[in-house]
């Protein structure tokens, strides 16, 4: 099953290697859709050809083929319009800077069903890099290296037990907030199979802010 974009852009794909003998390059793409960036030119191909459409040489310029298997040529009425919305993918978290929270031009967008979440205004996506939340559960998923991160960047009144994205010394933070009442103190707290993993302490004299909640989670 495709999607209209995914459709559109294989048919761009077959029909430009049709007329010049060889396939169109990702900034051909980007200009021809119109996109935001080279890098979601590389989504729509990455996602074509891990739904086997496509065919893509490593480190090999206009080496894209398209796969003429009969899924392909399928009727039109096989491609459909999911009930989903698109969301901008700013980078990676846990041991990013944080200035990739800053990036005015998403590295990619990243289409997620609305079953996933529901709304759109104020949600960004990171990556997850690392395995110190490989054993969190947020709506059934733990975070694992590579997974798509939802964040709701509206969600700054957080209470315990809420999973977060935090911005502290610098650096991005994908933890869960706990509040210790009975030692009056706050932390971030990893939930992994790698007990090097350490709570983090957050003191007054901390350079700590919260950035927003975590919604859910996209496996890789």
């Amino acid at each position: 099953m495709l999607t209209k974009k995914q459709k559109e852009v294989l048919d761009f794909i077959r029909q430009y290697s049709k007329k010049y003998e060889y396939s169109p390059s990702l900034e051909e793409i980007k200009k021809h859709f119109k996109l935001a960036s080279v890098s979601t030119a590389h989504y729509y191909v990455k996602r074509l050809e891990k739904d086997g459409y496509l065919k893509k040489e490593s480190n090999q310029p206009r080496a894209i083929s398209v796969q003429e298997d009969d899924f392909v040529s399928a009727p039109p009425t096989m491609y459909f319009e999911m009930d989903s919305m698109s969301l901008p993918v700013l980078g990676a978290a846990n041991c990013g800077q944080a200035d990739i929270l800053a990036v005015e031009s998403p590295e990619a967008y990243l289409k997620v069903s609305k079953d996933v979440v529901k709304k759109k205004e104020g949600v960004f996506v990171l990556r997850a890099s690392g395995d110190s939340m490989n054993k969190a559960n947020i709506k059934g998923n733990s975070i694992e290296d590579g997974d798509y991160v939802l964040i709701d960047s509206e969600g700054k009144s957080v209470s315990d037990g809420d999973y977060v994205l935090s911005i502290i010394d610098g650096c991005a933070n994908l933890k869960k907030f706990v509040v210790d009442k009975k030692k009056n103190r706050r932390m971030l707290m990893p939930e992994s199979s790698n007990m090097e993993h350490k709570p983090i302490l957050i003191s007054s004299s901390d350079d700590f802010m919260i950035n927003g909640k975590i919604l859910a989670v996209v496996k890789q």
